[in-house]
């Protein structure tokens, strides 16, 4: 047995509360949500120490949720690696992390996701040391329709197309970890939207940013199911996670009447960060495959409208596979 088999999901079932905050939204994805969850968690916290000798990428991570990972992980002693696009203000990000942890090994590398030659630099650049924990959360919400040089919409590319190239690149690192987890930061915008199978690159209609961020959430969740199961004969676990509504500055640029109306229920980047700390470092074994949200596996769906086939979910699976070239893709 590893860490990512599956056992006893009952006990990552939430509580008939649990699952009120979640139907409510409000109440659940604020900070009153967790702070109300905290107290019926069992006392599994990772001990201290938990990550020493064990080295997690994470992407996105020069600021709000993916620096509070990476400053979560470093506090149980994780090797972190900042995968981020601008190397400055990574390298700023690093420091700050050596300072709040002394003696912490913390690196930089140059990654910008949504451009597939990017990506395989910065996998070459991984070296040959075991990954344990890699995760996905570099994001971007665009106000306008944006292309990458490769021709794809942009926040398809960084959510959906970008981190299914990483993960494939390093695939041999991981495996090479034994019980490695991949985690994909989600939204949970994402229950808003339906699957987009005939137009995953929002070519047709109005487009609009929000939606677009929502859409390809929707995807990686949808896809986080096929990824498990591409990964287990090499016992990787694949999660996928939401972090509730958080006072991040990209939510500060990219929405800033939402975060006016909100701000005093929103989480802070550490709260937002928590469920996927977890999950990295938790000796608890785990399902793979699920949604989860504050330490609890989440349904996939809270509206009919947004449901989908097995067949639509593998039909994106083997088109995302294909696009960016992966063994076996038709």
């Amino acid at each position: 047995m590893t860490a990512n088999d599956v056992s006893n999901d009952a006990k990552f079932e939430p509580s008939r509360v649990d699952a009120l905050l979640d139907r409510t939204v409000l109440p659940g994805y604020s900070r009153l949500g967790i702070a109300l969850r905290r107290r019926a968690w069992p006392d599994d916290d990772p001990p201290a120490g938990a990550m020493r000798g064990r080295r997690a990428v994470i992407t996105g991570a020069n600021s709000g949720i993916g620096l509070a990972i990476a400053d979560g992980l470093a506090e149980l002693g994780a090797s972190v690696v900042l995968a981020v696009r601008n190397p400055r203000r990574g390298a700023d990000a690093a420091d700050g992390l050596r300072e709040r942890h002394p003696g912490a090994a913390v690196t930089v590398v140059e990654c910008d996701v949504a451009e597939p030659d990017s990506v395989r630099r910065c996998a070459a650049a991984l070296g040959e040391t075991p990954i344990d924990v890699l995760v996905h959360n570099a994001g971007v919400l665009s106000p306008e329709r944006r292309e990458t040089g490769t021709g794809h919409e942009l926040t398809f590319a960084t959510h959906v197309l970008g981190p299914l190239l990483l993960t494939e690149l390093v695939r041999p690192l991981l495996a090479a970890a034994r019980g490695a987890r991949v985690v994909l930061m989600s939204s949970g915008g994402m229950y808003a939207q339906p699957l987009a199978i005939e137009d995953p690159e929002y070519r047709h209609g109005e487009y609009r940013g929000a939606a677009a961020y929502a859409r390809t959430k929707r995807m990686q969740v949808a896809l986080t199911p096929l990824l498990a199961v591409e990964l287990a004969e090499d016992r990787i676990g694949a999660h996928a996670v939401h972090p509730g509504w958080v006072d991040t500055p990209g939510i500060a640029d990219a929405l800033p009447r939402f975060r006016r109306m909100t701000r005093p229920l929103l989480r802070t980047p550490a709260e937002g960060a928590d469920t996927a700390v977890w999950l990295a470092a938790t000796r608890n074994t785990l399902p793979s495959g699920q949604f989860w949200h504050d330490r609890r596996i989440r349904p996939l769906h809270l509206r009919s409208g947004t449901r989908y086939t097995d067949a639509d979910a593998v039909a994106l699976w083997r088109a995302c596979r294909a696009l960016i070239g992966a063994p076996g893709a038709s």
